[in-house]
Parts: structure tokens; sequence; C-alpha cells
């Protein structure tokens, strides 16, 4: 079973990056997690896109179409859904009708982390709104949110904390069972 571990963050020390690594180390026997970010990919502009779709798009894109789930690990700016990765969902669902193309039924799990006290419910929640115009088959057994990223994760980004590491393994071996289980 192959997942794009998709980070909704930028920055090279993104916790969210760092819990998509985290994932990755915890995955069941058999499943790989492969990490991709949104780095490359620009600014959605229609004046661009009618020069043709971004190579980091059409890379990105293919990556997901090949995938047998997606995993995507959002931060939470603003109470809300950070602009970069809502910019990779609108750049990924274009030309038009891409979205449901691309997403429809793909199992899809959503998890989050940022150094506030509320978790990324609010970002996971908005990005749910996105992702259901385009029919994503969601895992709604199980969802992430890790509050105070700071004290979870080392200088190295490293996730320290065993309680969120039980956490993690056990939303990531739902999310595979989940994931088997529509395809059987």
């Amino acid at each position: 079973m192959k997942i794009i571990a998709l980070s909704g963050a930028l920055r090279r020390a993104s916790y969210n990056t760092a819990l998509l690594r985290a994932a990755i180390e915890l995955a069941p026997a058999g499943v790989t997690l492969e990490l991709r970010t949104l780095h490359g990919i620009p600014l959605y502009d229609g004046d661009l896109e009618a020069e043709g779709i971004p190579e980091a798009v059409t890379t990105l894109r293919e990556a997901i179409r090949a995938a047998d789930a997606l995993l995507i690990s959002t931060p939470e700016y603003n109470n809300a859904i950070p602009g970069v990765l809502k910019n990779g969902l609108d750049w990924l669902s274009r030309p038009s009708g891409e979205g449901t193309k691309l997403f429809g039924g793909k199992p899809t799990g959503l998890i989050g982390a940022t150094p506030g006290g509320f978790g990324t419910v609010q970002s996971q929640d908005a990005l749910l709104s996105v992702l259901r115009s385009f029919g994503n088959d969601f895992w709604m057994a199980g969802r992430l949110m890790v509050s105070r990223a700071g004290t979870v994760f080392d200088a190295d980004g490293k996730l320290v904390d065993d309680k969120v590491r039980a956490q993690l393994q056990q939303f990531i071996a739902g999310f595979v069972e989940f994931v088997k289980a529509r395809a059987a």
C-alpha cells in the first residue's frame, strides 16, 4: 500500500512535516508513506494556467493519482487552512473538473500540528469543506490534532512525546485498515 503524505507547510522545520516523518517511521509493515510538499508550486493565476499546468503541480498530481490514499498534515494559520495548502489544492483541481477526477473516492486522512493550544481543529474542518467538493473518501473515525507542537518535537524535528507517538501510531493503523477496507 502506498500513501502520499502531504505537508501543508513549507517551513524547513515545519511541525507538520515532522509529524509526517514520524508517521512514516510508524507505518505498519507493507505500507509506504511517501512524503510530499508543496514546494515549487506557484501562486494560482488563471493566466499562468492558460500557459500550461506547472511541472511541480503535474508531478504532485501524478503521485497522488498513483497512490492508494492521501494523508494531509495541515497547520492552522489564523483559524483556517494555510494559504499554501489551499493554493496547492486550487492548482491540483485545474483545469476545471480535475479535482473530482484526482480526489474522487480517494481515501483521505487528516492530521495536524500547531504551537497553539487548540490543535488544528478549525483548519481541519475548513479543509474538509474544500476536499468534500472533490468527493474525497474521508476517514472520519479518527483525527489527530497536536497542540503545543513545540513541546512534542525536539530541535531536530524528532517526535519525543510518547503519548503523541502512541496516538499517531493508532491513527496510522486505523487509517491503513480504512484504506484496506475500501480496496476490498
